[in-house]
């Protein structure tokens, strides 16, 4: 996979995509006959009578619409460590914690590196048409992300959430650098374990390289929004550690302060420069191009549960554009956005059609929330959508989730290929 991720190119992946989507139904097949091959020992699904088959028709006749709910039982098996092909054909040896945005606390996700492929598929699709309108050369991106610390469920497994899982793939950081959008704080900031700490030596990071840093990102829009509430009260503190070359004694994680030491170097004429553009600003409003002039967007995720935050990040952007991050669930990725100059509000995705197997239940069929399973919905496939009608995405992943109807992620068609 690190020969793949070097050699990404813009137009290639544009190309290679649009032909994809116009060729979804055969793609949408493939990609459910590869799903079901790979898991066919799945308990799973023998229970339901599958018998090894993995043709469209079979798999809608015998695997029955289900919720994470229902799976619960066979993750819980998989928790206390039983490692039998239980909902895969492979042994789960990693586990995520969903975000708990959706359904209000965190649910077990069985993850593998097919899933750790999946999102460097969306990354690098919605990184090339996002480069396409803004252009980044080899420079650095400002990513307020933090590795969660690892634990072990009563079976062994490592379990830590969904992000972490990426941040600690090995191939993570080759593939951030050949999307020119590596992080300029170093691994100790991101897995330092003590978030304010972190979020410090990122800011102090972003400032160090000011001028190389075209891109101000995080997972989700109230973490950029925090980030810099934050440096409205210790940008001073920031100023002086660059001042003087030495960190702020706030800091006090041994890891963390032993990294940051090999950054930090006294730099009057930098610190200067920050203070004077801050004293300048008028409510911070266009803080982040004031500290960053070659900053190009801000990205991160921006629809949904983080509308609210787009008003104070738009102070803070000025006059940089706003650029939402891609469409997905605590199962999986579903679309990219491929239309980034739209505003997060209007934003439209396409889904990738080779990352899992979609179907969409029309929510005429679910307006009573508490009988949905009683009227049995009848879901259709990715190329039956019609323009303008509102669905609820079934998806089908190679991580074990089967039919699985992801709550509350409503999908509107507005328009076809």
């Amino acid at each position: 996979m690190l020969e793949r991720v070097k050699e990404f190119n813009m137009d290639k992946v544009i190309e290679e995509f649009e032909l994809m989507t116009k060729d979804a139904e055969r793609v949408q097949r493939e990609t459910l006959k590869r799903i079901l091959e790979v898991n066919a020992s799945a308990e799973y699904l023998q229970n339901f009578g599958l018998d090894g088959r993995t043709d469209l028709e079979s798999f809608k006749s015998c695997i029955p619409l289900a919720t994470h709910k229902d799976l619960e039982p066979f993750i819980n098996r998989i928790l206390d460590g039983d490692d039998s092909p239980i909902l895969t054909g492979k042994p789960i040896t990693t586990m995520s914690l969903s975000s708990g945005t959706t359904q209000g606390k965190p649910k077990y996700i069985p993850w593998n590196d097919e899933l750790f492929e999946t999102t460097m598929q969306i990354y690098r699709t919605s990184f090339a048409y996002r480069n396409r309108e803004f252009p980044i050369k080899n420079g650095k991106a400002l990513n307020f992300i933090y590795g969660s610390k690892q634990f072990k469920t009563k079976g062994g497994l490592i379990a830590t959430t969904a992000t972490s899982n990426v941040f600690r793939n090995p191939s993570y950081k080759h593939a951030m650098k050949a999307l020119k959008s590596q992080c300029c704080s170093p691994d100790e900031v991101i897995f330092g374990g003590d978030f304010f700490q972190s979020l410090y030596c990122h800011l102090l990071c972003g400032l160090i390289f000011r001028e190389e840093v075209q891109l101000v990102c995080s997972t989700f829009a109230h973490s950029i929004v925090h980030a810099f509430r934050s440096f409205e009260q210790v940008w001073e503190e920031l100023c002086n550690d660059i001042r003087e070359g030495v960190l702020s004694s706030r800091v006090t994680v041994p890891s963390i302060r032993t990294a940051m030491s090999k950054l930090l170097k006294p730099n009057p004429e930098l610190a200067n420069i920050i203070h004077k553009r801050c004293i300048g600003l008028s409510n911070w409003y266009g803080l982040i191009p004031e500290l960053f002039p070659n900053a190009k967007y801000i990205y991160g995720i921006m629809t949904g549960s983080m509308e609210p935050y787009l008003v104070k990040l738009r102070h803070y952007a000025g006059v940089l554009p706003l650029c939402t991050a891609d469409y997905g669930a605590s199962e999986g990725w579903i679309a990219a956005n491929v239309n980034p100059k739209i505003p997060p509000e209007l934003a439209t995705y396409a889904v990738l059609p080779q990352i899992g197997y979609f179907e969409f239940i029309p929510l005429t069929q679910l307006e009573n929330e508490n009988t949905f399973l009683c009227v049995n919905p009848q879901p259709v496939g990715l190329t039956e959508v019609k323009v303008g009608e509102e669905y609820e995405i079934v998806m089908t992943t190679p991580t074990g989730k089967y039919s699985i109807i992801v709550r509350l992620i409503y999908f509107c068609l507005v328009h076809s290929h």
